[in-house]
């Protein structure tokens, strides 16, 4: 489940074709093969085109993958992404859909699997952050998670569905917190629909994808025996607090719970985390504190 704008990434170019008196590109160009460095392309195959003012892309940019397909079109202005952008897969189905402005998205966005089938319906609000209700599916065209964002947390009733329409869970947050006392998991009906969905990444104020730190076994203090980077450990710290918790690959916490505490030693919040990515914050039970 993840969501990472792809457009963003796509534009880079570096021939002149019409200069004004002060050097800076003007007019219609096309970005062919030849006047790029992207791999993949033939010398007259069109990588790009738009119009420049000023040096500064305006209007609507197309552009294509080596096979002649559109790769994106995304609108500017004043040579920043704003408006309404679409990018597509090499066989012609739509990648993802959206509007951009001040590097956000707002409003409606929408990300599609190869074969034309929703997977994410998103909206944003004017701060860039989900709000609303907010659907992600199976490729199948089944629901998968469904539920209410408030300012990009999750808030309130948060289900999860299994491909074939089964509940798979009922998590109950709140401002991004899940209450576990309130929530319920479910066993899969059967192997088929068993599927493991990877975790949508969270990322900090730096916009790194928020995951846990490798521990080295000389400063890790397991509870019994050593702490070789692997298996199912619960780890401390200098003051015989839990600081981890759970499944450990590689030195990392890859399934399980970071512990935090305050200068006096005081349990202050939870981290979840699965696959090694942050999924969310666990509910402090009075008897922790």
């Amino acid at each position: 489940m993840k969501y990472i704008p792809l457009f963003i990434l796509l534009f880079a170019s570096t021939l002149i074709y019409a200069q004004n008196a002060e050097g800076r590109k003007v007019g219609s160009w096309i970005i062919k093969g030849v006047d790029s460095s992207k791999p993949g392309y033939s010398d007259d195959a069109i990588v790009e085109k738009g119009k420049y003012e000023n040096g500064r892309k305006v209007g609507v940019w197309i552009s294509y993958f080596p096979n002649g397909k559109i790769k994106a079109e995304i609108r500017y202005i004043n040579g920043r992404p704003k408006g309404p952008y679409k990018t597509y897969y090499d066989n012609g189905q739509i990648e993802e859909q959206g509007n951009w402005a001040l590097n956000k998205q707002t409003g409606n966005f929408k990300r599609f699997y190869e074969n034309g089938q929703v997977a994410q319906d998103f909206t944003f609000n004017e701060s860039g952050k989900r709000d609303g209700n907010q659907v992600y599916y199976h490729e199948n065209g089944k629901i998968m998670i469904e539920g209410n964002w408030a300012g990009g947390k999750e808030d309130g009733q948060i289900k999860e569905y299994f491909s074939d329409g089964s509940v798979k869970s009922v998590r109950v947050f709140n401002g991004g917190q899940m209450d576990a006392s309130k929530s319920s998991f479910m066993d899969a009906p059967s192997t088929a629909v068993a599927v493991k969905v990877e975790p949508e990444p969270v990322k900090d104020k730096s916009n790194n994808v928020k995951t846990t730190a490798k521990i080295a076994s000389s400063s890790a203090k397991p509870n019994t025996g050593l702490f070789d980077g692997n298996g199912e450990h619960t780890l401390y710290n200098k003051n015989r607090q839990i600081s981890q918790k759970g499944l450990f690959k590689g030195g990392r916490l890859y399934d399980g719970k970071v512990y935090k505490y305050s200068s006096d030693g005081i349990l202050t919040n939870i981290e979840m985390y699965q696959s090694g990515k942050y999924i969310g914050e666990g509910v402090i039970d009075k008897n922790m504190q």
